[in-house]
């Protein structure tokens, strides 16, 4: 596996064409447009996983996050993307394909430029064993709680972002 930080990503425009390709490293520290996934898995319960990052992820580390997911390599669709990253952090194998949901230009703020967010669902009914060094702590828990910790945990900006994206969409 390669360093995360040399991991080719298609750069794209604010259209979401592909203009060219960098090492992560560069499409961050450059401010460049990319493609990430954000994947909102539901148990059989209806609960969401939500989970803590490791501290030594690149973008908002210890932060929580309420959904999975992230960059799209170069050459790789949204779809399999979000298929590979939900199957990766959770630690499992043959999950349902997710379900897009909507797509949005991400603005960090200067943390590392902006990206197209392509936001996903699925429901996942098998046993987790989230990747040790993507995820330091984890749950499933009921949608009620999610809302009630948005005030009191520090949430990544642009889960948070899209979660109320997906909030507002559906009342």
């Amino acid at each position: 596996m390669t360093n995360s930080a040399e991991e080719i990503l298609d750069v794209v425009d604010e259209h979401d064409e592909v203009i060219g390709q960098a090492p992560r490293a560069e499409v961050y520290a450059r401010g460049l447009i990319h493609r990430c996934t954000f994947i909102l898995v539901r148990d059989a319960e209806d609960r969401i996983f939500v989970h803590r990052r490791t501290p030594v992820k690149l973008v908002y580390p210890s932060m929580y996050d309420m959904f999975v997911g992230g960059v799209v390599g170069a050459g790789e669709s949204y779809d399999d993307a979000a298929l590979r990253e939900a199957e990766e952090e959770l630690g499992v194998s043959g999950l349902p394909r997710p379900e897009p949901l909507f797509r949005f230009l991400h603005d960090s703020g200067g943390v590392a430029g902006k990206w197209w967010s392509a936001v996903y669902q699925v429901r996942c009914e098998l046993p987790v064993n989230p990747q040790v060094e993507e995820v330091a702590w984890h749950a499933f828990l009921p949608e009620a709680e999610v809302v009630a910790r948005l005030g009191e945990w520090e949430w990544v900006p642009d889960g948070l972002a899209a979660y109320e994206r997906l909030r507002a969409r559906h009342g």
